[in-house]
């Protein structure tokens, strides 16, 4: 989710039938009327050398777009582990959203790459997303977010290829390990494209992964400008990134999503288990799991079990079923699941932090509703001795102070 939002009120689309990339985000802004000089003056606030920003008109199989080059002076590339980048970002005269959500995207990438490489986070040492062209692709797009008064970005499911990808640990599996973790870290939506080449690259799935509120089909905006971003290889069709921008004008502004229902009917398991199975459901991805008193022919007393998932958790949630549970057979259907958005936000209270969940109006301007955190609540509640009920309550006090 966006880690802070700018002054306006603007949503930005990322159409991703062709993958993303940092390079191809620049370019997708660029081309959608992000100037230039403005983009480079604010990334000359960095005490970052050896390069150039510059861009370029392309056509591709008839489209016309925009290229971002990130020039190097220098050959010999330059390491540089979390907090170095940190520093770097943070002790640059950026506006606070710039900083914050360029920070967010190195410290997903960072614990991305600590997971696949199996190190503290603090002792991962970047390679290529450590360079000074991926630094300028990711404070970049948080600065074009700024420049361009964007507060929503919404992301398409992404694309995956297959095949292998030279990096500095050697020629690594595609999808990159890192860019999986990284999907995976908000259950990004994605189908497999028969290509042997990078469609989504770590840096991509940093910045979507951080930046994206959702992911699936463009919601209900007024465009106002189309942009297309080109990458470096020849597919053999158009390779670009689309960005879509403009204001949604209703009152709410939905999104929808694809997922999985997957339904059974038991009749003869141990009541007991229930509360087992939606443990280890929840554990495996599940979106929601609820159990529904029925009755079935001679009527016999059941329960029907509902699990909804997203499609590339079907699998997971399907074994769990066949496991623990007496079931012969389940029903798989899909299903669109339309949305409000949502947004999590920290609260001060006298016992600590607690999240709250709250639905944002389109203006930008007014909470439509809100819900703390039921886990939150719960562990203050028993860590206190404090009635959960009225933990609810003073977290919601301090949310309507505070917001």
């Amino acid at each position: 989710m966006m880690a802070h939002t700018a002054k306006q009120g603007k949503t930005l689309y990322f159409d991703c039938f062709s993958g993303i990339s940092g390079d191809m985000t620049l370019g997708a802004l660029l081309d959608i009327g992000l100037d230039l000089e403005e983009l480079c003056e604010m990334l000359g606030c960095l005490e970052l050398q050896g390069y150039c920003l510059r861009s370029e008109k392309v056509t591709r199989k008839g489209i016309a777009g925009t290229r971002a080059i990130v020039e190097l002076n220098k050959a010999t590339p330059i390491e540089r582990n979390l907090p170095a980048i940190l520093k770097l970002i943070e002790g640059a005269k950026l506006p606070p959203q710039v900083i914050e959500n360029s920070s967010s995207i190195f410290k997903n990438l960072a614990l991305a790459e600590a997971k696949v490489h199996g190190v503290p986070v603090e002792k991962v040492h970047f390679h290529e997303v450590g360079a000074v062209d991926a630094i300028v692709d990711i404070v970049g797009t948080a600065a074009a977010l700024y420049l361009l008064e964007v507060d929503k970005v919404y992301c398409s499911p992404l694309p995956l290829g297959r095949g292998e990808v030279k990096t500095a640990h050697g020629m690594l599996p595609l999808p990159a390990p890192a860019t999986l973790e990284l999907l995976a870290m908000r259950k990004v939506p994605v189908e497999g494209r028969d290509c042997n080449f990078e469609l989504v690259t770590p840096t991509g799935a940093a910045l979507v992964a951080t930046l994206a509120s959702s992911f699936g089909q463009l919601p209900a905006i007024a465009v106002e400008k189309v942009g297309y971003g080109a990458g470096t290889i020849d597919p053999g069709y158009p390779n670009y990134l689309r960005a879509i921008i403009g204001k949604i004008d209703n009152e709410v502004a939905l999104f929808e999503e694809k997922v999985a229902i997957i339904e059974t009917a038991i009749d003869d398991l141990s009541p007991e288990i229930y509360g087992y199975l939606m443990e280890k459901l929840f554990e495996a991805g599940a979106l929601d799991v609820y159990f529904s008193p029925i009755q079935m022919k001679k009527n016999r007393p059941a329960v029907h079990v509902t699990v909804l998932t997203a499609p590339s958790d079907i699998e997971a949630a399907r074994e769990i079923l066949f496991r623990e549970t007496s079931t012969l057979g389940l029903r798989i259907t899909s299903a669109r699941k339309i949305m409000r958005p949502r947004e999590v936000c920290t609260v001060q209270t006298q016992w600590g932090e607690v999240r709250v969940k709250y639905a944002p109006a389109a203006d930008g301007q007014r909470i439509l509703d809100y819900s703390p955190e039921y886990e939150d609540c719960l562990r203050v509640a028993r860590e206190s001795g404090i009635a959960l009920k009225e933990v609810f309550r003073q977290v919601e006090e301090n949310f309507r102070r505070q917001f």
